[in-house]
């Protein structure tokens, strides 16, 4: 096993106005696979002097929300995997400060998603996807829509382009697919340069090549994982997300840490979290 399991709990961002019920599902089940435990957190945003229209103060009602759909949360997380130690917070401060800094010590951190166009994201307060991603220490998992676990045989999807943050992904994609007991497709997409002083033949092979000898090791590592290589031609975003269609879940590596912008995630991660319809678990370099 990797350094994972050295880590802490998994940390699901629980939202009390939002259905919760994927996310948490998806945690759950890869906590009883890894033998950790499970952390749910609501974040309650600073106190305000506003208040509601019945009079009680804003935060306090925040609070009180959030305490009713954590125990509501655990409840319901023992009854998906009684073996699996859930414990529950509700945390004073920013959402996505609170999130990203439980990361520091968690071995993953988990959240919904409601597929929120570019513009809806941009306007919403409590869209967290992105910040999150881009700003945690740890692997994290955004789930959309459920896991196509009817696809026979189940598959993981990896992207690789030869970065850094791509063999870590590899790595964990690895990881997953020993624990899953699934395949694994390893995928390099290659756009053809519109300039070139090469053929594109001879492009395309460096790519088939460069796949071939990023995932020989790991292959090795974990001899019962069927492994495939594939070099699609197009666009990143388009192509991995097309080929996990079906898939179990889309492992894809975060360059650069910090930041709040969208484009510190990059652009294949910000293009997935949108476009892909299975879990996407982002994974930083280190």
């Amino acid at each position: 096993m990797s350094g994972i399991n050295e880590r802490h709990d998994i940390v699901v961002g629980i939202d009390p106005v939002k259905n919760w019920h994927l996310a948490l599902a998806w945690a759950a089940d890869e906590a009883q696979r890894r033998g950790l435990g499970l952390r749910l957190v609501v974040a309650a945003p600073p106190r305000h002097d506003t208040h509601r229209r019945d009079g009680t103060p804003r935060h306090a009602a925040q609070l009180r929300a959030g305490t009713e759909s954590l125990r509501a949360a655990v409840d319901w997380a023992y009854a998906r995997q009684p073996d699996v130690r859930a414990t529950s917070a509700v945390i004073d401060g920013v959402p996505t400060g609170v999130l990203a800094g439980l990361s520091r010590e968690a071995a993953m951190v988990v959240l919904g998603s409601r597929h929120l166009s570019r513009t809806e994201e941009f306007l919403s307060a409590g869209s967290l996807v992105v910040p999150v991603t881009a700003r945690a220490a740890c692997p994290v998992v955004v789930v959309g829509d459920a896991e196509h676990s009817t696809q026979d045989p189940p598959y993981l999807v990896v992207g690789l382009d030869g970065s850094e943050s791509s063999r870590a992904a590899l790595a964990l994609a690895f990881e997953e697919a020993d624990l899953r007991h699934c395949a694994l497709r390893a995928i390099a997409v290659w756009q053809p340069p519109v300039f070139s002083v090469h053929t594109g033949d001879t492009l395309f092979h460096a790519e088939r090549r460069l796949l071939s000898e990023t995932t020989a090791g790991y292959a090795q590592k974990y001899p019962d994982v069927r492994l495939t290589h594939e070099v699609l031609i197009g666009s990143p975003v388009e192509m991995l997300a097309g080929a996990a269609e079906h898939a179990l879940a889309v492992v894809v590596g975060r360059r650069g840490r910090g930041g709040y912008t969208g484009m510190r995630v990059g652009s294949v991660v910000h293009g997935l979290l949108h476009r892909a319809h299975c879990p996407v678990i982002t994974v930083p370099v280190g």
